[in-house]
């Protein structure tokens, strides 16, 4: 339990960038920690595309790469093809792989390459201004919906975890949060399991965590953890999918 508490090898001591009750300082330490655990810091390969982790590289100390909007997936099965013995892994927003990635999302889920995806939904474009994304909530305000998202005119939120699980080359998909301590544990354990996964050779596996984004909600840290957990979630349910 004491390693839990240790800054991870992997994970740069520098200041953040993200606006104050962010969700993705934690979800960077979460990969860090399981890199770490796995002892594969020395073959990994990370992926960030355009999107508010489009710096992920400032705070992981392992080789990262970037990709075009939307590409990461294109990217990364072009390296874990070229160098199969690296564990290679994504590291999406919701506007980016749910949006102008989905083709890439949807493709690559199944072929089932021997990918790990961490797919962070807050429900919102949080690199560009708050615009609607295709997880924002029905109801849900937004920069580019100031009176809610109407389904009438811009369907119902897309859930990407239960489209891809229905694939048969898709071995895992998990949501999680990060919520409380006890959800990030649960998170913990997902990360692991996804990279666990590839290394393993069984296919590919996605997470998704629901993450906070307090500046576009326009709440505190601490309501928008409350907004997850009472509202997020009765949309995105936690748990194991496949």
């Amino acid at each position: 339990m004491d390693k839990l508490f240790e800054h991870p090898r992997s994970l740069r001591k520098v200041s953040t960038h993200y606006c104050a009750g962010c969700g993705h300082g934690i979800a960077h330490r979460l990969v860090a920690q399981a890199v770490d655990e796995l002892g594969i810091r020395e073959k990994i390969i990370a992926v960030a595309p355009v999107g508010c982790a489009v710096l992920a590289y400032d705070y992981w100390d392992f080789d990262c790469t970037e990709a075009a909007h939307g590409r990461a997936l294109a990217v990364a099965t072009a390296i874990k093809r070229v160098r199969p013995d690296n564990i290679v892994f994504t590291y999406q927003g919701d506007g980016d792989l749910a949006a102008i990635g989905t083709n890439e999302t949807i493709h690559a889920a199944n072929r089932g390459e021997n990918l790990t995806v961490i797919f962070i939904n807050n429900a919102v474009y949080g690199m560009t201004g708050g615009q609607m994304a295709p997880t924002t909530l029905a109801g849900q305000k937004t920069a580019t919906t100031p009176r809610g998202r109407d389904v009438a005119t811009q369907g119902y939120p897309l859930k990407i975890s239960e489209l891809v699980a229905q694939l048969p080359a898709v071995k895992y998909v998990e949501r999680v949060s990060l919520i409380n301590p006890g959800e990030v544990m649960k998170a913990r354990k997902a990360v692991l399991t996804a990279f666990r996964n590839q290394i393993d050779k069984v296919g590919f596996s996605l997470v998704e965590i629901l993450s906070p984004c307090p500046t576009y909600w326009g709440k505190s840290p601490q309501a928008s953890m409350d907004w997850i957990k009472d509202t997020m979630t009765k949309e995105f349910p936690l748990g194991r999918i496949k």
